[in-house]
């Protein structure tokens, strides 16, 4: 894999540029309801070669593909300009995946990437999300209030 489509790496997880080929994994986990329970109805395999095409394969991308270490698709992590000098963070990760500490090790690698260009990060979540609030916490993240529905956490990088 060329180093220029890796946004970075963990212990145990690479994040990665979507490729074309990555769509039915993305369909997979877009089409869970377990997954899709506090963002949308899940997806059909039409909206997730949209959604695939719009936010994964965009340039620059606002979402990366995430793999373990033996090259298993793992989910996605949101990671984007959020207004001015700011980039939002997040994640969406395979039930197989759950519990096993990888949305907070993405999030410290993501803080670390963004230092380097942005002044904050802003994680989203709607109030039943009670993991994604309590890893925003856990990472420094301060709640600044709701927008739209959703809890913003915002923490100040440099």
């Amino acid at each position: 894999m060329e180093e220029k489509n890796i946004l970075c790496v963990t212990e145990r997880l690479i994040v990665r540029r979507f490729e074309a080929e990555d769509l039915e994994e993305l369909y997979g986990l877009l089409s869970d309801p377990k997954v899709m329970e506090c963002l949308e109805p899940p997806y059909t395999y039409e909206q997730s070669g949209e959604f695939l095409r719009i936010a994964g394969l965009a340039d620059p991308p606002l979402i990366y593909a995430v793999e373990d270490k033996t090259g298993s698709f793992a989910g996605y992590v949101i990671y984007h300009d959020y207004g001015k000098n700011s980039v939002e963070l997040g994640w969406v990760l395979n039930p197989k995946q759950w519990g096993k500490g990888y949305a907070h090790e993405l999030t410290g690698a993501l803080l670390t990437r963004a230092g380097d260009k942005y002044s904050f990060a802003v994680i989203e979540c709607v109030p039943r999300q009670e993991a994604t609030q309590a890893i925003a916490r856990k990472n420094g993240f301060s709640y600044l209030g709701m927008e739209d529905g959703c809890q913003v956490y915002q923490k100040k990088l440099k």
